[in-house]
Order: structure tokens, then C-alpha cells, then sequence
């Protein structure tokens, strides 16, 4: 009898601990467990810990509550613009919801993906190439709302979407790298024309100052030369001074005006106290002058002719023979010839 009944205890035991095998489960932290009773939902949702079902009527299902990241497949698809473009995405989502996440969709996360790729076709066709490049932060609330709509009522909650990559053919490349390149150079030549425009005004301010003190000038010129010695090239430098020709200037401005014809003796062809050409006694006073020229000849004499008399020595210039020139003209030639120095 005794036998029998440890035998008996044995076997309850056995068959205990077989049930409490069948009947245990575990749920993690991140987990929650949605009960199935003979197929009808329970309306309490295990936690997480060590929890028991009923072996045989009970069907445990544990759901993940983290958040999922999900890549959203690369969409071609054609913008309000008429662009083609390739657009990328990723998804944020989790489940708030364990109860519906089981109940109301077969599977949440095959959802939440064609979910996902459809609305993003959406939002490329609606908006434009620009929006796409640099307004993706309105695109993407756009995409998140668009998403999550639905997927509320199956207890999953959108947290984030980001559209990761716009690809565009090679063609639009070329041209918005050609756009963004002329942009560039007309901000460039808007800006080197403003810098020419500020540099004149002080290049008229710095000649106003020299204008004041000549010697700055040739401080300056100094200076220019200090700079061309310092690269060590082959070109070479004469400066010329700029107060030889102020000189020669006021030297010009200063000159006496010409002077008229010196007179001349009648007859002898020689300025008044001019010495006697050699072999020629000079008159002596009570002395008759020269005879004068026969009718019908030209006097000889360069006064009759206007023209002033050949020093001695030298032969009496013709007509034709164009004049010296004096020391105006050599002064003058003198003066553009330093001028043109100076600005080589």
C-alpha cells in the first residue's frame, strides 16, 4: 500500500513538473506577451518576467517594443518639375500597441515598409527638384504624417523618417553644376568691379595727398623700386627725377618771349658796333657810306629781306633753307623727350 502511494506521488509530481515545463514562459524587458485563449484575445498583456499559460488552450505571442529601423527601398519616380529622380529613406517606428500589432495586421513591419515606399513615391511626385535638395525637413514631416496615419490603428507609431539620398540622371548634374558655376563668376565679377570702384577712390585720396607734397611722390617712386629689386628678375630700372622735370618746365613758362630782328647798317649788311669783317677798314666818322645798289637790283643787305645777317665768317642762308632752330624749340625737345622717359 505504501508502494502504491509513493508510486502515485511520484507520478503527480512528474506530471507537475511536466506541466509547469509546458506551461512557463519568460518575457524580456523589451517584450510584451499577448495571450490567445482558444483563439480569443485575453485583455491582459504580460509584462515582462516569468509568466504562466495553459498548455494546450493557451497561445502566448511576444511583441517587440523597440524602436525599428527599416530602410526604405531606393523609388524612381518623376517630380511636379518633370525631373526623374531616384529617391532613398529610412523609417523609425515602434510598437505601442502590442494587442493591435497582433490582432489588426498580419504582419506590422512588411506593413510599415509598403506603407513607407508608397508614400514616398507620393511625396516625389509632389514636389519639386528644389524641395528634394534643399527642403527635405518639410518633406520628411510631410512623408512622417503620410505614414503614420495609417499605422496608428495598428498600434505602431512612426517616430522618424529621413530621406536619405536623391540621385539624379547625369545629364541634371551637368546642368546645375553649369548654373551654380555661372552664379559663381557673377558674384565673382560683381565683387572685383566694387573692389576696382573702392580702390580708384583711394587711389584719387593718395593723389590728392602727394599732390600736396612733392616729395611723396618721389617716395613713392622709391618705393616701387624697392619692390620690382625685391622679386630678382631681369628688369631693369631707370628712375627719373620728377623735379628735373618741374625744372624744365618752369625753365619754359619762364623764358623771355623772342625777341624782333636786330637792325641792321644800310649798306654794310652788320649790326650797329659789330667788328669789321677782315680786309675791311670800318667807316670812319665823316666817311661816305657805300654807293648804293644800281636800279633794278635786289639790295644785298639782309635787312631789305628781312632776314637777319650771316655772323661773319659764315655764308648768308637762301630762302629756302628753313631756319635753325633756336632755344625754344631745343628746350621744348628737351622737355617731351624727358616726358616720354618718364612715362617708360
Amino acid at each position: 500500500m505504501v508502494q502504491d502511494l509513493l508510486i502515485a506521488l511520484i507520478a503527480v509530481v512528474a506530471a507537475g513538473a511536466v506541466y509547469m515545463m509546458a506551461a512557463a514562459r519568460i518575457i524580456k524587458q523589451y517584450e510584451r506577451g499577448v495571450v490567445l485563449r482558444l483563439g480569443r484575445l485575453r485583455d491582459d498583456v504580460r509584462g515582462p518576467g516569468f509568466t504562466m499559460v495553459l498548455p494546450v488552450v493557451d497561445r502566448l505571442r511576444k511583441v517587440n517594443m523597440q524602436i525599428v529601423t527599416m530602410p526604405v527601398p531606393s523609388q524612381d519616380g518623376i517630380t511636379r518639375d518633370n525631373v526623374t529622380v531616384r529617391v532613398d529613406a529610412v523609417i523609425y517606428f515602434k510598437v505601442v500597441d502590442a494587442a493591435s500589432a497582433v490582432v489588426r495586421v498580419e504582419d506590422y513591419r512588411f506593413a510599415v515598409s509598403q506603407m513607407a515606399q508608397t508614400s514616398l513615391r507620393s511625396i516625389i511626385g509632389k514636389s519639386d527638384l528644389d524641395d528634394l535638395l534643399s527642403n527635405r525637413e518639410k518633406l520628411n514631416e510631410g512623408l512622417e504624417i503620410m505614414i503614420d496615419s495609417p499605422a496608428v490603428g495598428w498600434g505602431v507609431q512612426i517616430d522618424r523618417v529621413e530621406i536619405k539620398d536623391v540621385s539624379l540622371p547625369e545629364t541634371m548634374k551637368r546642368s546645375m553644376a553649369r548654373q551654380a558655376e555661372a552664379d559663381r563668376e557673377r558674384r565673382a565679377r560683381v565683387i572685383n568691379a566694387d573692389a576696382e570702384l573702392q580702390a580708384s577712390k583711394k587711389l584719387a585720396e593718395a593723389a590728392s595727398q602727394m599732390s600736396a607734397q612733392p616729395a611723396a611722390l618721389q617716395l613713392r617712386l622709391l618705393q616701387t623700386m624697392v619692390a620690382v629689386a625685391a622679386e630678382k628678375n631681369s628688369t631693369l630700372v631707370l628712375p627719373f627725377p620728377v623735379e628735373l622735370l618741374r625744372f624744365l618746365e618752369r625753365a619754359q613758362l619762364g623764358q623771355a618771349p623772342d625777341q624782333g630782328t636786330p637792325q641792321v647798317t644800310p649798306g654794310t649788311g652788320q649790326e650797329p658796333g659789330s667788328p669789321a669783317p677782315a680786309g675791311q677798314e670800318p667807316n670812319s666818322a665823316g666817311q661816305e657810306p657805300a654807293p648804293a645798289a644800281p636800279t633794278g637790283q635786289e639790295p644785298a643787305s639782309a635787312a631789305s629781306a628781312g632776314q637777319e645777317p650771316a655772323p661773319a665768317g659764315q655764308e648768308p642762308r637762301s630762302p629756302e633753307q628753313p631756319p635753325a632752330p633756336g632755344p625754344d624749340a631745343e628746350a621744348s625737345d628737351d622737355l617731351g623727350a624727358s616726358r616720354h622717359f618718364a612715362r617708360h
